[in-house]
């Protein structure tokens, strides 16, 4: 091998020019290549093969009941116009099929608002009944006048009950409160919002009640590097044209799967160009610090280039588009890629120093160095291809397309640097390459031998336990930007076991089955509540529509009159307004407390609005006005009840719960935080022991971060028995084996206790950085074994120790911007490989060095032939 080596780069001297024009018709070739046939596959769901059987679910249910993917949020401040707002956006959407496959109401519309009561228990219906019951004089009023004046009056007549003694001044106690905050809104210019139903509830209404849901199925182009963003800014644009906020003061926020997928894509795309152009100068810093030459670093980025370019296209020819894991090649390409120039570059001075010759100088670093460098790229490649049979396909093409840029980067290292150099014939060395100032170290380390390997093994045994406890983040959404807007929605309702997002599913061959399904779990304590198409059916009915009909027959005509009052003139109101506020004067006269204060109040705002610009009591009017008859005419359709059963329901209620033959959806919802890893596990894993077909979010994270370790638990016993067999072939002993795997587990075993103590967690993402801690690692311990093999010492004052330092400060330049990343993911991803390489590259400098010992008696490098005449 060694002998192929040195042909090789003197092949590569002799006809440099040759070489150069070849590598430049490559980088050329390549580049024109990848950058026409680049593409990203931003399909999540190809990142898991699919011959895992809870993919295969996962799959099944999707198929069945497709994930609308947006989930539109409508808030307001009264529940009245959200639900109004939400109407309204959602049959603009529907007018667009261009954009919007499918638009559903989960939580309203027509069949909500007719049967809303319905869906209460029977106390909670009778409480309606009998307060519909007392308020018939208010609802008699108010229908007949539907207006600021008919809402004036109404509270006139109930301060006029309080005078006669038919009411006590504390039972308007509730609509005092309402009436002082709108009245000293209305008065000081503000754009406020009445809730009639707030005031009928007597208490504060919660908020999820003025918060509704649209659930939008965009059409996607998986072309596109975010393929729902034009259906989400065609969402926003509709928003805005019935400008909701301004006529409701509607809030409307998108989420979901899809829009959370493309606001982590525009992240990616935005910082990975930044990122890579970071690690590049951060490499050529590095490159001047190590090699001193321009020259020396033209060589070697000329290399790296080609080697890029080539392994991008050959990438793109082999998986037809990268993935969200495989395309990290790029920044694995610049740390890793760049080693082999970086050794054989250093190693090309320490003999430039020695023999001024350029040609032998070359040929006797290739002497010295191609076995290593051929071994080193052969174990990393190997470290690399072991990924290839796991489930997590991801990781699989990472594994093949940088397995395979690690041979091409090995050989740009012996055709092209060699070539380079050659052609741009840098001059001499002055001084010796190396770090001649550690040589106590080197000393006191070898001096105490026994003592650092017994502590280092100590240290690393007593963090063992620490394994145990290692945590795996396997939520995704912390792997996003938690200040992007989808992101902060889905945030807000995680709070909520009803809309966290995180359930899971099971599909029942039938209704029935479902139903018996839902029971079993429901029974579960890690289970909030579990739906079924049947819980759309209200429990009780009979009860229920028998009271709602009694209260329409007595206050049906009330609500429902023939004829209304002409509309009110502004003077007509302004009377309305004096006399109102001269009742409840008089109910407050001579009372005292809090609802007497409010009284007051409330009497003198009156006399300000009557006495306030017309305007004033046009946007009073517009308060109040709306809201009261959108709620007259919902209490209209909700007394006129008619009996559910399941195929009532509307059609698509049913199509997201039931097929057309016959099989049927039940969703289980968490109870506890959402947000908290160890409760998803917790329900995740008695969900699957209740019902192991179960499928959904929350199965789906679980599983697939089991899925995800397993794959690199396989991946790295198969890489270790590979590396291992390769390096007894090259080695021939099963010591130097040892000496070379020994620190490689100690660097693992180091990064992984480190990551409990002091994080981060690993994560889809960050995981990343084991097969690189593989490939590093093994790379830097062969360099150590065959320097050790061949007599050297004082390793670490040595131009290996020195190749080593700066190699791995390019990964350090390189993955540090990861670091920086305004992607949490990537981010981790860089905080886990800086963490892995530190541990890594002490492994090798410091640990394998004292492991080996003195070297044996073996026979040095034996001396590359003289130069010909003739080859010159």
């Amino acid at each position: 091998m060694t002998q192929a080596i040195v042909n090789i780069v003197d092949l590569c001297v002799r006809r440099w020019r040759i070489v150069i024009l070849v590598g430049t018709l490559v980088l050329v070739g390549s580049a024109v290549y990848a950058l026409t046939q680049f593409s990203i596959n931003t399909d999540i769901e190809t990142l898991v093969s699919q011959k895992v059987p809870w993919h295969r679910r996962e799959v099944e249910l999707s198929r069945s009941f497709p994930e609308k993917g947006t989930s539109v949020v409508v808030t307001a401040s009264t529940p009245e116009n959200a639900e109004v707002a939400t109407d309204e956006l959602a049959h603009k959407l529907k007018e667009n099929p261009e954009l919007f496959r499918q638009v559903v109401q989960p939580d309203s519309g027509d069949f909500f608002e007719r049967n809303g009561l319905l869906f209460g228990s029977t106390a909670e219906v009778e409480r309606t009944v009998d307060g519909l019951a007392r308020a018939r004089p208010l609802l008699q009023a108010l229908a007949a006048d539907p207006t600021l004046r008919g809402a004036a009056r109404a509270l006139g007549s109930a301060a006029e009950g309080v005078r006669a003694g038919r009411l006590t001044l504390e039972q308007l106690g509730w609509t005092l409160s309402l009436t002082r905050k709108l009245l000293g809104d209305v008065l000081t210019g503000k754009r406020v919002f009445f809730s009639w139903q707030e005031l009928l509830e007597g208490h504060q209404i919660p908020k999820n009640q003025s918060r509704h849901f649209i659930e939008v199925a965009p059409k996607l182009d998986f072309n596109a590097l975010q393929p729902g963003r034009t259906a989400t800014e065609g969402i926003r644009w509709v928003a805005s044209d019935l400008k909701l906020r301004e006529r409701l003061g509607a809030a409307v926020s998108i989420t979901g799967e899809i829009p959370m997928n493309d606001d982590q894509f525009h992240v990616i795309r935005s910082s990975v160009v930044r990122d890579t152009l970071t690690a590049l100068f951060g490499v050529l810093l590095i490159l001047w610090i190590a090699l001193r030459s321009f020259k020396l670093i033209a060589a070697v980025l000329f290399s790296l280039v080609v080697g890029l370019a080539a392994t991008a296209a050959l990438g793109l020819l082999m998986v037809g588009s990268f993935s969200l894991i495989s395309i990290a090649f790029f920044v694995l390409f610049v740390g890793l890629g760049v080693d082999f120039g970086i050794q054989f570059s250093v190693r090309y001075r320490a003999e430039r120093h020695e023999v001024d010759n350029l040609r032998h100088a070359l040929r006797c670093a290739a002497h010295k160095s191609g076995a290593p460098l051929a071994l080193a790229a052969a174990a990393t490649a190997i470290g690399f291809f072991a990924f290839l049979p796991t489930d997590y396909r991801g990781l699989s093409e990472l594994g093949l397309i940088a397995g395979s840029g690690m041979l091409i980067a090995f050989t740009c290292s012996i055709t092209l640097v060699p070539a380079m150099l050659t052609a741009l014939n840098p001059p001499g060395e002055p001084a010796g390459v190396g770090f001649k100032s550690l040589a106590p170290v080197d000393a006191f380390l070898q001096g105490h031998r026994f003592l650092v390997i017994a502590g280092t093994i100590l240290v690393v045994a007593a963090g063992t336990p620490l394994l145990f406890h290692l945590p795996f983040d396997f939520n995704p959404v912390d792997l996003q930007n938690p200040a992007s807007p989808s992101v902060v929605a889905y945030r807000k309702l995680q709070s909520e076991p009803e809309t966290n997002g995180n359930d899971a599913e099971v599909l029942a061959p039938s209704q029935q089955q479902a139903d018996g399904i839902a029971k079993r779990l429901s029974s579960l304590p890690e289970v909030a509540r579990v739906v079924t198409l049947t819980s759309f059916v209200p429990a009780h009915q009979e009860d229920k529509i028998a009271a709602l009909r009694a209260a329409d027959r007595a206050v049906g005509r009330v609500i429902s009159p023939h004829s209304t009052r002409p509309a009110p003139t502004d003077e007509d109101t302004v009377a309305a307004l004096r006399s109102t506020a001269e009742a409840v004067s008089e109910a407050a006269a001579g009372a005292n407390g809090n609802v007497a204060e409010d009284a007051r109040a409330v009497a003198s705002q009156l006399e300000q609005l009557a006495h306030a610009p017309p305007e004033v009591r046009r946007q009073a009017d517009a308060a109040v006005t709306p809201s009261l008859k959108y709620d007259l005419d919902r209490l209209r359709k909700s007394l006129s009840v008619q009996p559910i059963a399941v195929g009532s329901l509307p059609r698509d209620l049913v199509r997201d719960w039931q097929l057309p033959d016959g099989r049927a959806r039940v969703q289980a919802l968490a109870k506890g935080d959402a947000n908290d890893v160890k409760v998803l596990r917790k329900f995740a894993a008695a969900v699957l022991a209740a019902e192991p077909t179960a499928a959904g979010a929350a199965v789906s994270y679980y599983e697939s971060a089991r899925t995800v370790l397993r794959a690199f638990v396989e991946a790295g016993v198969l890489a270790l028995v590979a590396i291992a067999i390769l390096l007894a072939i090259a080695l021939r002993r099963i010591t130097d084996v040892l000496l070379t795997l020994i620190p490689l587990l100690v660097a693992g075993a180091l990064t992984l206790e480190l990551s409990v103590l002091v994080g981060p967690q690993l994560n889809f993402a960050n995981i990343v950085a084991l097969p690189l801690l593989l490939g590093i690692g093994v790379a830097f311990k062969i360099y150590y074994i065959m320097a050790w093999r061949a007599g050297k010492t004082g390793l670490l004052q040595s131009t290996l120790t020195r190749a080593v330092v700066f190699s791995a400060m390019t990964n350090a330049a390189a993955f540090g911007s990861m670091w920086a990343s305004s992607y949490p993911g990537m981010s981790s991803m860089g905080k886990m490989m800086a963490l892995a390489l530190t541990c890594t590259m002490a492994a090798a400098v410091l640990f394998q060095p004292v492991l080996m010992g003195p070297p044996r008696q073996i026979k040095p490098h034996a001396e590359v032939p003289p130069l010909r005449e003739a080859a010159e």
